[in-house]
């Protein structure tokens, strides 16, 4: 699916997109979309897309497609560290 409209989360508390309390960018979460690794179902109609940053960052990217075709609303993205990065990577492997 061609994602040409992105839009996220605003946390009430700063008037700024959530994904910015995780240190991550617009940009890295279009990366994603642009090459996702993963995509599946989550939880509550959301999903998940992983995929790797043109400077090598693994991030998990929950969003919930929007009705309208090729627009998406992100609610979080954070980086992939530790045991969910080692499954992620032998899910890879073994495909």
């Amino acid at each position: 699916m061609a994602i040409w409209n992105i839009r996220f989360y605003i946390d009430p508390e700063t008037d700024l997109p959530h994904i910015y309390e995780h240190d991550v960018t617009e940009d890295e979460v279009e990366e994603v979309f642009a090459r996702p690794g993963e995509d599946r179902q989550g939880y509550g109609g959301a999903r998940v897309a992983i995929g790797q940053t043109e400077t090598g960052r693994y991030l998990r990217v929950i969003y919930v497609p929007d009705p309208e075709p090729g627009s998406v609303f992100v609610i979080t993205a954070y980086e992939l560290r530790g045991n969910a990065l080692r499954a992620y990577r032998r899910r890879r492997r073994k495909k």
